[in-house]
């Protein structure tokens, strides 16, 4: 009887200390990958969030800058690491987006994460250089299709969300321009603004500045709504292209097959901090709108985006894999 009794409780012995340790979650600092350089908009994002995501959890956030790869550095150090919420990650349109979609890994980008929550998105902007005859959607598309081979456009990169963005455009309209690509979006700016190209699909934080100059005619933004800062600029559905959409958009992700009551945990904080009325203020320079989400939603998200994006890719011929 004595052993028989041994043998019973031994599972519910094993189980308690893995209780007591997601009880006590967070014990210690997280460590949060930033896939990108320190200084720029994404970083800046994770630092605003995770400042007031650890006052709520009782624990700081470590934020580790760990660039290279288009994210790919990133999420193999995450991927990598103890599945105990120690370990997080804030993913975004290209780890988990844009990058998947044009390139093959040796992880996968749903399978070997867990979603925790959406952080926020900002629109893409159809933007042009102020020279170019056109102050509408229908009178850049006419000007195209009327100076075949002489329109191109810049992006901030092969694969990224500006450079697909524009060949959704291109697939939607039928209209050719030529595709020029740069290391980051600045020098794809600088261009534009000097006449080099003629078109481009920033993000909205990175465009503001030269659209308020005059140097930069803003014609649509993504998006199911005209956003705030650009209020008489019409959506691309308003402009004609039903379902048209993209979004600079960032999230947290950890390993894969985190315990549920930690992601539950840190959803919930983060939905809280989402939800705080002055944070909009905060994230409004990166022209960041929070839009909370659950794990499944969020999840669920980021496989529609994987998928779509990889539609696109296939169907304009769009393979990066050296």
């Amino acid at each position: 009887m004595k052993r028989r009794h041994l043998l019973v409780a031994a599972p519910a012995a094993i189980a308690l200390p893995r209780l007591a340790l997601s009880q006590a979650y967070p014990s210690k600092p997280i460590r949060y990958i930033v896939p990108v350089a320190a200084g720029g908009g994404n970083d800046m994002i994770a630092r605003v969030v995770t400042e007031r995501w650890g006052k709520l959890l009782g624990q700081s956030f470590v934020v580790d800058n760990q660039s290279g790869g288009g994210g790919v550095v990133a999420c193999q150090a995450t991927m990598r690491a103890p599945a105990d919420g120690y370990t997080l990650m804030q993913g975004y349109v290209a780890t988990h987006g844009t990058t998947p979609a044009t390139r093959k890994f040796s992880y996968d980008a749903v399978k070997d994460f867990t979603p925790i929550g959406m952080i926020g998105a900002t629109p893409n902007v159809l933007a042009i250089h102020a020279g170019v005859p056109a102050k509408n959607v229908a009178e850049f598309i006419d000007y195209v299709k009327r100076n075949p081979g002489k329109v191109s456009y810049g992006s901030a990169g092969a694969g990224s969300l500006t450079h697909m963005t524009m060949e959704l455009f291109k697939q939607e309209t039928g209209a050719f321009m030529l595709h020029i690509p740069y290391r980051g979006i600045a020098p794809a700016i600088n261009d534009l603004l000097g006449g080099q190209t003629q078109a481009m699909f920033p993000g909205l934080a990175a465009a503001l500045p030269h659209l308020r100059s005059g140097r930069m005619r803003a014609l649509a933004v993504t998006g199911k709504q005209r956003n705030a800062q650009l209020k008489d600029i019409p959506t691309m559905e308003e402009a004609g292209f039903k379902g048209f959409d993209a979004m600079q958009w960032y999230g947290s992700v950890g390993p894969a097959n985190l315990p549920a009551d930690i992601v539950r945990r840190l959803n919930e904080t983060q939905v809280a901090v989402l939800k705080a009325p002055d944070l909009a203020e905060k994230l409004a320079g990166e022209a960041v709108e929070p839009w909370p989400m659950s794990p499944e939603q969020f999840g669920q998200y980021i496989r529609s985006e994987i998928e779509r994006w990889s539609a696109l890719a296939k169907a304009r011929k769009i393979q990066l894999d050296e």
